[in-house]
């Protein structure tokens, strides 16, 4: 029996693109092929996109039986100049997806065919506006890389398999709406390397589920926002749940974020295309966001959420220029050359509008080391910008085991306080992860907006009783755990034992006897 359920439906299809995904890689690295499987769907998904534009543009204007991909090259360029100015690139029609898949299994110089089309596809947006946005967003997907291969014969086979195992999918068309089945293919199979890779993977992925409570937490209240940022985006996915909880129409003016990972940078750009996201609408840049943030001319944003990388190093007080940015000043300290956490959560206080909110994910050693990370933690308690803290179970993430928790920073508050949440115990466990279910998100949304004691589960504490504790924000120095052991009535417990002895006295009494008996017998 077929799948009935769009979710069965769903489900199946992401077996399919698991199992396809690790049977073409043979003998390939699983984190090493990401890139041809994920770069050949957004090949195909760029190639549909484009044809079901044109096609609808054209049959608008009356043209009835117009199909793009059956287009001659020549009679195609006519159209090239406004379409890179709307969507941001061109493929000639011979150059889509549909149209290589169908002659690749003939075509001996496969590997040189689609490096040109890739050559072509980014060259396309060359002094557009969407030069940036395209350019190297193949670079990862090596046709000619020995990988694939001992030689081009074998590399091309197994391009060949690709092209038909990608073409294969069954991702619906443009024409049906069926658009984010692309995003979330592809959102699911960087979850399944992301598992799979161990420690490299969980670097690039949040789990869906905390990136949805992060970005819930940081419209709380709001159907729209400016803009949203993260500066350590990864593959964006954290920035594409805004698309999802708001409607990408209300991130009014698009989403912005800072990769320093090449490869990630490139998952990320390729990520905002299979989510539909246009290219005038978002801004990524390459590059290490501490020591050269690219998006000066872009802040204050109204909501920004980052899982930034835990504990790296930095410059901090190596280099002279940073203690006098504007983003790490206030504090008067830098954030110690060997745990960068801080320096995150200062530059994301820094670009954080008046209005706006920001949820981190922190390592929870920041919550309560010394040294330079007390005195950052002094500065945000004494000028009252840390909201919320909440603690998060552990096991969530992929790469790691720990416990982490949640930052949430405003400008402005209510009240002179700090909310604190215990959601160490809100999960359950699924396959190796622990997982945040909607149930347990709606728990720690409901605690956030209602910003009231919850015995064992969240308190309000006055900013000037963190001071008294020595500016340790630990949400177990605020919120007592739940005493689950059995409790004991003890006058009872000696009662019973007294009971005991006291049987077990005149038990002996008696074997006593029964031996004198038995001795007197014999």
């Amino acid at each position: 029996m077929p799948p009935t359920t769009k979710e069965a439906q769903r489900a199946e299809l992401h077996k399919t693109i698991w199992r396809i995904a690790n049977d073409l890689r043979g003998s390939v690295d699983g984190w090493d092929f990401k890139s041809y499987v994920l770069g050949m769907l957004f090949y195909r998904f760029i190639s549909e996109n484009l044809a079901a534009y044109l096609n609808a543009g054209e049959r608008k204007a009356g043209h009835s039986d117009f199909d793009y991909a059956k287009l001659a090259d020549d009679e195609a360029e006519f159209g090239r100049a406004e379409t890179v100015a709307e969507k941001g690139f061109y493929i000639l029609p011979s150059e889509l997806f549909a149209n290589v898949r169908t002659r690749a299994a003939r075509d001996e110089n496969l590997n040189e065919t689609l490096e040109r089309v890739f050559r072509n596809i980014e060259g396309s947006a060359v002094g557009a506006d969407s030069e940036d946005d395209l350019k190297g967003l193949f670079d990862d997907l090596d046709v000619n890389s020995a990988k694939l291969g001992p030689t081009v014969a074998k590399r091309n086979e197994k391009l060949v398999k690709l092209l038909e195992a990608i073409g294969d999918l069954n991702l619906g068309s443009f024409e049906d709406h069926t658009i984010d089945a692309f995003g979330d293919a592809y959102e699911y199979l960087m979850t399944m390397y992301a598992s799979s890779a161990g420690k490299s993977g969980g670097e690039f992925f949040t789990p869906q589920e905390v990136s949805e409570l992060l970005a819930r937490i940081t419209v709380m209240g709001k159907t729209e926002v400016n803009k949203v940022y993260d500066p350590a985006c990864g593959s964006g996915s954290l920035l594409l749940k805004f698309a999802k909880v708001l409607g990408r129409g209300n991130v009014r003016q698009g989403f912005f974020g800072q990769e320093i990972n090449l490869t990630t940078y490139n998952l990320a750009r390729i990520n905002m295309f299979l989510h539909d996201v246009n290219y005038e609408q978002f801004d990524l840049a390459h590059g290490d966001t501490l020591t050269d943030p690219a998006h000066w001319d872009d802040e204050p944003f109204e909501a920004i959420v980052s899982n930034p990388p835990y504990s790296i190093k930095w410059d901090g007080d190596a280099n002279p220029l940073l203690i006098n940015d504007l983003r790490f000043a206030p504090a008067g300290v830098l954030a110690p050359k060997s745990k960068a956490d801080l320096a995150f959560t200062m530059h994301i206080l820094s670009w954080l509008a008046v209005n706006g909110t920001a949820a981190i994910v922190e390592f929870p050693g920041v919550l309560y080391r010394g040294g330079a990370e007390r005195k950052i933690r002094k500065y945000l308690i004494d000028n009252n910008y840390v909201d919320t803290v909440i603690q998060l179970p552990p096991d969530l993430f992929f790469g790691t085991t720990i416990a982490t928790c949640v930052i949430v920073l405003k400008k402005s508050k209510p009240d002179n306080a700090t909310l604190f949440i215990d959601a160490s115990a809100e999960f359950v466990r699924v396959g190796n992860k622990n997982k945040l279910t909607e149930e347990n998100r709606g728990k720690i949304l409901d605690a956030f907006s209602v910003r009231r004691d919850a015995e064992h589960f969240a308190r309000v504490v006055p900013n000037a009783e963190i001071a008294e504790n020595d500016y340790n924000i630990a949400v177990s120095s605020y919120v007592e755990q739940k005493d689950e052991r059995e409790e004991i009535d003890i006058v009872a417990l000696n009662a019973e034992i007294a009971r005991i002895v006291g049987r077990q006295a005149e038990l002996r009494t008696q074997i006593d006897a029964i031996v004198a008996d038995l001795e007197g017998a014999s």
